[in-house]
């Protein structure tokens, strides 16, 4: 079974809680490792969240405008050679991972 992938907002020191300003990809859509896939705003930084991973966006997870604590998975990935049926099954069975506190 093909695996997913979890896109976090990452831990930048003191920072707690990050918006989602604006999605740069879409569902569907295939990224390259560190391809930027969103637009983040902290009351610190504003800053682009790349990719961990090549792959294909099988879900967003969070709205623009959205904030969330830092570790909060907020999209999801799978091998951009899955198919749709191997994404659907992988995503059926994946659970989202809590933000570590």
């Amino acid at each position: 079974m093909r695996e997913i992938m979890e896109v976090k907002v990452p831990h930048a020191g003191s920072v707690e809680n990050a918006e989602i300003t604006e999605w740069l990809v879409d569902v569907g859509e295939t990224v390259d490792h560190e391809q930027p896939m969103a637009e983040i705003s902290t009351d610190k930084v504003d800053t682009e969240l790349s990719a961990p991973a090549a792959g294909r966006v099988v879900q967003l997870l969070v709205e623009e405008g959205e904030e969330v604590a830092v570790g909060t998975v907020i999209a999801l990935l799978i091998d951009s050679e899955a198919t749709d049926e191997e994404a659907a099954t992988a995503l059926a069975a994946h659970t989202v991972s809590a933000p570590a506190k």
